[in-house]
């Protein structure tokens, strides 16, 4: 599931910093995504930043399903160039990567699935072209589909059909977290990630928290909800960017393992807990489920709270400490 590029609008809506805050910002563009990342207060940006570029550079190549890198063993190169039951050493990056997408598969009972390459490159096809919908059969002729054909252990991948990755629905959330953690282990404390859709901030650099506005689907030039934070991550996945209209009907991008096709529940959800990576699994997940599940799904959890937008807006039972 190719997570879309939804451009958080990042509100300082009191303008400018304080007199005494001294702020750096670096731009970038990897995982098809604009990368923001602000620094306050800190003496070592140059270094931080080049450290940061490494990051998501190096993941960006070992996560890309559609491009090669040399000899770089990538996504793609498991994809379209491993024979099946062969096997090859990965980076142990990657590995890690797709031990997590393994293990969240089974924590939300299947609906983030990272072996589910083979339909999304169909829906792809098809969203393309803005023709037709694929029918049933084309979608369970695509190719295995099935996670056990995976083997993973000790960074040697092995697949026993065609199945194909799609890390999509993981990826950016992931790195974004190993991102914020180098950031403080360089001793900055007081930061901004904004990568698209996922935002990662941590101590605020004056009185008041982050404001981070999410924007309205469908109407992006307007914000329908401002969230006061700090020391969190704020991710959110909707319909509205990467979708196609067929007979009047809206085919997004976030497909259902257990249907194959796509899921209109919501136009839009947004997760805030701490972890990046986990706030872009739950995203998915809870755009996924009848938006009544997802809120008993999400009261159920610590630290978890969401927002959907729908024909109302609903909120998780504790969301009103971010307002």
């Amino acid at each position: 599931m190719k997570k879309l590029i939804i451009l958080f609008i990042t509100l300082l809506l009191i303008t400018g910093c304080s007199k005494n805050t001294n702020v750096e910002t670096y731009n970038m563009f990897y995982m098809d995504t604009y990368i923001e990342v602000k620094l306050y207060d800190t003496s070592n940006s140059k270094e931080i930043f080049d450290g940061i570029d490494e990051i998501y550079s190096s993941y960006h190549e070992l996560t890309d399903r559609y491009n090669s890198y040399g000899n770089i063993k990538n996504v793609y190169y498991l994809n379209e160039v491993l024979k099946i039951n062969e096997s090859v050493e990965i980076d142990s990056k990657l590995s890690e990567v797709i031990t997590y997408g393994l293990s969240m598969y089974k924590n939300t009972n299947g609906y983030v699935d990272v072996a589910i390459g083979n339909v999304v490159d169909v829906w792809k096809r098809y969203r393309e072209s803005e023709n037709g919908v694929p029918t049933i059969y084309e979608l369970m002729d695509s190719g295995s589909i099935k996670i056990e054909d995976i083997t993973l252990k000790n960074n040697i991948y092995t697949k026993s059909s065609d199945v194909k990755l799609d890390l999509g629905a993981i990826a950016k959330g992931y790195v974004t977290e190993l991102v914020g953690e180098y950031i403080e282990s360089k001793g900055c404390t007081k930061y901004l990630i904004n990568a698209g859709g996922n935002i990662k901030v941590g101590d605020s650099y004056k009185s008041t928290k982050y404001k981070i506005g999410i924007e309205t689907p469908f109407n992006t030039s307007k914000v329908y909800k401002v969230l006061n934070v700090e020391n969190t991550s704020i991710v959110t996945s909707g319909s509205y960017q990467r979708y196609y209209k067929y007979n009047g009907i809206i085919y997004n991008h976030i497909i259902n393992p257990n249907t194959l096709f796509p899921e209109n529940y919501t136009e839009s959800v947004t997760v805030i807990t701490k972890d990046s990576g986990y706030a872009d699994i739950l995203s998915t997940y809870l755009f996924l489920l009848p938006i009544s599940d997802g809120i008993k799904y999400v009261n159920s959890l610590d630290n978890v709270e969401a927002i959907w937008y729908a024909d109302k807006i609903y909120y998780s039972d504790g969301f009103d400490k971010y307002e």
